[in-house]
């Protein structure tokens, strides 16, 4: 307004000029004069009218901007007071200069000005995040906690410096979070004591089975008829069954916990899988059902892998192949690709469907009728394909409902400088003619022979037998009969010429449970005799000559269904007696390991505890050059008691037994001190050659 006055008063100023000019003859100096004066004034009179209306937009627009800050902050104020939050301001020295309703409402003070957070009984915990805190507020209803946050701006009504808090009511969060902790505590710990427990039952459990497999083998060792030694070998397969159930429950346990572990080393494939095979036969062969192997040349004689966990893995899924299969049988295919053995099994069983398919892989789940799924605890085939995943392998299934299942087994393995192909012609010159009924047996056998360079005519039943024999049969070398079509051979086929002539090799086909028959006393015309399921080597000693295997009824037959191979006692006996002392407080067991080892010509010796152990080590008199000692006795602590004995300046050679397998026991006690550690029950051959070493180098060293 004032810039408007002003151009009018010039206005004004001008216009009189010109009047005065006018009057005085129209001078022209003073017309110039007036309408420069003229065009300065309405050049004044526009700017102040531009400057008005610019003065006027800016109040407008701060107006405006006014009220958008206004109405943010009320409807920011409203929607905390909504969610019950708490909006506080306080100065630097930590006194509040406002807060909302909600603490007021909260701590019972109406005004909370100039107070501050300890003087109205907030109680402050940090957290791990800057300027983030849980707020504890005593509320009438109950403590209440607050997830509280600081900021530090300037207050734009005074532009000074203020700590901004906003808190939250997150009392149900933090308590859900303490009900999740203690669940999460809870379940630990009965982790740990199911832990404990499954240690403690293995313990139990393997100490009584090491006393069963142990007498059997020295029973094994002595003169038995083969119907003893028969029945002797089921009763070595039920307790190493029972030994499987008990590590499959530990190795199920130490899965879900994290802490599994393989330990590849050098192993022979095949002698692994026949064994594995051979064990499993007896409960084929009471179902009425075969099972037969073949492995093929390319897979080397020795590789890099965990035996005994793949020999686990097999046993798992091929006995669980003969449980649901009824009729046929069992198959396996042993094959080998890059860095992996794989084994195939395959069944007749009754397959699966898609919804059994997919939860077949989950603890305790188990397909089939109700009466097979009675038969086990469904953890199986759950632990064999953790066992391959943590290995890098895995374990797979192609399964149809009436068309039987495929599991294929696919575990790392790699090549060492031992490993060397299969043996690809040891039978080659040899035609071989098969009289068996069609199976997995008979497939198996016809393979091996072949793959091994061999030829072999494989027929199932007389008409085929007798085309056969019609068409040519000269070239045979060897004929294989099935016990189970004997009769039929006898009576139509063994009068033939094809198959009469002198210099063919007759070889009878039996189940190990029929050695006894009458054929095997010779009574039928054969010259040796083979047990399904077969093992490669005792198929290339009988087909060459080199094995009849029924020159004595009561001869230990190679190839009969063992789970250990014979201790070679002679190559095992000390060139001098050296003395062990046997620290074992089951008399059982002691009796067991005693006998092993006088039997294999060393002197022992036998404490039941822990001081009468070290009182006969420190006896100079009887210091033994050996001691095999059990982890836990009376009297002391097995580790402790290890740093003892192997503490001294000239410390005897100590061999640890433990039934227990909890992971680091091993490093535990070779840290400890021990010489090596075995797992109850110890096979026979493994604790002879610990002994046989560990006495070596004590003899070399004195």
């Amino acid at each position: 307004m004032l810039s408007g006055v002003v151009g009018a008063l010039i206005l004004l100023s001008t216009c009189l000029m010109l009047v005065t000019g006018f009057l005085q003859g129209f001078h022209v100096a003073a017309l110039s004069l007036g309408v420069a004066g003229l065009a300065g004034a309405l050049l004044l009179f526009r700017s102040g009218v531009i400057a008005e209306r610019q003065l006027k937009r800016q109040v407008e627009r701060h107006d405006d901007r006014t009220w958008e800050q206004s109405e943010t902050s009320a409807a920011s104020a409203a929607i905390h007071d909504i969610l019950r939050d708490i909006v506080l301001v306080r100065s630097l020295d930590g006194r509040i200069v406002r807060a909302n309703a909600v603490l007021s409402d909260l701590v019972g003070i109406p005004d909370l000005t100039g107070l501050t957070c300890t003087q109205i009984g907030l109680d402050i915990h940090t957290q791990a995040l800057p300027q983030h805190y849980d707020v504890n507020i005593a509320a009438p209803g109950g403590t209440r906690i607050y997830a509280w946050h600081d900021v530090t701006i300037r207050d734009p009504a005074t532009g000074e410096l203020v700590i901004h808090s906003i808190a939250r009511d997150v009392t149900e969060e933090r308590r859900a979070e303490q009900l999740r902790e203690l669940a999460l505590s809870k379940a630990e710990d009965e982790s740990e004591a199911k832990s404990r427990l499954l240690a403690t039952v293995s313990h139990e459990i393997r100490t009584p089975l090491s006393g069963i497999l142990g007498m059997s083998h020295l029973i094994g060792q002595t003169r038995l008829t083969a119907e003893q030694k028969n029945y002797l070998a089921g009763i070595r397969q039920s307790g190493h069954a029972l030994v499987q159930l008990v590590d499959d429950l530990l190795d199920f346990s130490t899965i879900e916990a994290g802490r599994f572990q393989l330990r590849p080393s050098e192993d022979p494939v095949r002698p692994l899988i026949e064994g594995v095979v051979e064990m499993l036969s007896p409960r084929a062969h009471e179902k009425g059902i075969e099972i037969g192997s073949f492995v093929s040349a390319d897979v080397p004689a020795v590789m890099a892998f965990d035996g005994s966990r793949l020999r686990q893995v097999l046993y798992n899924v091929i006995g669980n192949a003969v449980k649901f299969t009824v009729s046929g049988g069992v198959y396996l295919e042993t094959t080998i690709e890059p860095d992996h053995i794989v084994v195939k099994v395959t069944d007749t069983g009754p397959g699966m469907t898609a919804e059994e398919q997919m939860r077949v892989f989950e603890a305790f789940e188990q397909a089939g009728a109700a009466a097979q799924r009675r038969g086990g605890t469904g953890l199986g085939l759950a632990i064999s394909a953790r066992i391959l995943s943590e290995a890098g392998g895995a374990l797979t299934l192609e399964s149809r409902p009436g068309h039987g299942s495929t599991f294929t087994i696919r575990m790392p393995a790699a090549l060492t400088l031992a490993a060397v192909g299969g043996k690809a012609g040891p039978l080659r010159g040899s035609s071989v003619f098969l009289y068996a009924p069609d199976g997995p047996a008979a497939r198996a056998l016809q393979r091996t022979i072949e793959t091994l360079g061999g030829t072999c005519t494989h027929r199932a039943t007389t008409p085929d037998a007798l085309e056969f024999a019609q068409g040519q049969a000269a070239s045979l070398t060897d004929i294989i009969v099935d016990n189970r079509l004997s009769a039929e051979y006898r009576r139509e086929l063994s009068g033939l010429a094809a198959f009469n002539a002198q210099h063919i090799r007759r070889t009878y086909l039996v189940n190990p449970e029929e050695r006894t028959g009458r054929a095997l006393n010779n009574g039928g015309g054969y010259d040796a005799w083979l047990i399904r399921p077969l093992r490669e080597r005792s198929l290339v000693e009988v087909l060459r000559g080199r094995m009849k295997g029924i020159e004595v009824r009561d001869a230990i037959n190679d190839n009969r269904p063992t789970l250990s191979p014979p201790m070679a006692e002679a190559a095992s006996r000390p060139s001098k007696a050296a003395r062990i002392l046997l620290a074992e407080d089951d008399p059982v067991n002691a009796m067991l390991v005693r006998s092993m080892l006088t039997k294999a010509g060393y002197q022992v010796s036998v404490v039941d505890t822990f001081p009468s152990l070290l009182s006969a080590v420190g006896d100079p008199a009887g210091r033994p050059d050996l001691i095999i000692s059990d982890l836990n006795m009376p009297g002391g602590d097995g580790p402790e008691v290890v740093r003892r004995l192997t503490g001294e300046e000239a410390p005897v050679p100590v061999i640890i037994l433990t039934a227990e397998g909890r992971r680091g026991l091993y490093d535990d006690l070779i840290a400890c001190g021990a010489a090596a550690v075995l797992v109850k029950p110890a096979e026979p051959k493994a604790l002879l050659a610990e002994v046989s070493r560990l006495t070596g180098v004590t003899e070399k060293g004195r």
